[in-house]
């Protein structure tokens, strides 16, 4: 079974950890207690440095909720210009407003500076009332994927919603399961949703990684 695995790390030993279980890609940020936040610049160097498969980098510039102030925008336009010059795959960001819809102009903001490199949208898209139409929007801003528990606190409760959101994504924009996924539960979650990707929280755990690499081609 060909899915690929993301694994989310906040220092170079959680992704060398990862890389050693047989992650694909690394989503790289500080923080993952608080959700995630930007991580430091010498951490992106040097996990770009020692890593040989993609590392998209979280772009948020605190915990808490996802509508921020034009100072917080432009402190966020500036972490993705530098980590564009640390030659980053990827960017993670998302952008609500104050009625929790995505906030399709600052979103783009955001993705004119990250340019031609993807841009997955967090599980912000989790805060949404609507997520048909939030996909929708996404799609249309050009989004490459978008990292989602279907709403619900985990993935594995969040089949129906991911299933719905796989059929209505097409081949338009990815969606990456993440919430709670582990080696007891990534089988049903790809079989009952037919996502191809899945995301899940590396600390130093190779054996964690490797437990649901394993799972998936048993």
């Amino acid at each position: 079974m060909n899915i690929l695995v993301e694994a989310a790390v906040e220092s170079l030993d959680d992704a060398l950890a990862a890389v050693d279980g047989g992650a694909d890609r690394l989503e790289l940020c500080a923080n993952l207690a608080d959700g995630g936040t930007t991580p430091s610049e010498d951490l992106i160097a040097d996990v770009v440095e020692q890593v040989d498969i993609p590392v998209f980098v979280m772009i948020r510039p605190r915990g808490g909720s996802f509508v921020y102030s034009t100072t917080e925008l432009e402190e966020m336009r500036r972490s993705i210009d530098r980590a564009r010059e640390l030659d980053v795959d990827g960017f993670v960001f998302g952008v609500l407003n104050s009625s929790n819809r995505i906030d399709t102009i600052r979103t783009q903001s955001l993705i004119d500076v990250a340019a031609d490199l993807p841009v997955t949208f967090h599980r912000a898209f989790d805060r949404v009332h609507d997520r048909i139409d939030a996909l929708d929007a996404l799609m249309d801003l050009g989004i490459a994927r978008v990292l989602t528990s279907g709403g619900a606190p985990t993935a594995r409760q969040g089949l129906a919603s991911l299933r719905e959101l796989v059929e209505v994504a097409g081949d338009g924009i990815v969606i990456l399961a993440g919430g709670g996924v582990r080696f007891q539960n990534v089988l049903e979650l790809v079989d009952e949703t037919g996502v191809q990707e899945v995301h899940a929280r590396c600390e130093m755990q190779a054996d964690r990684i490797r437990a649901i690499r394993d799972a998936l081609t048993e």
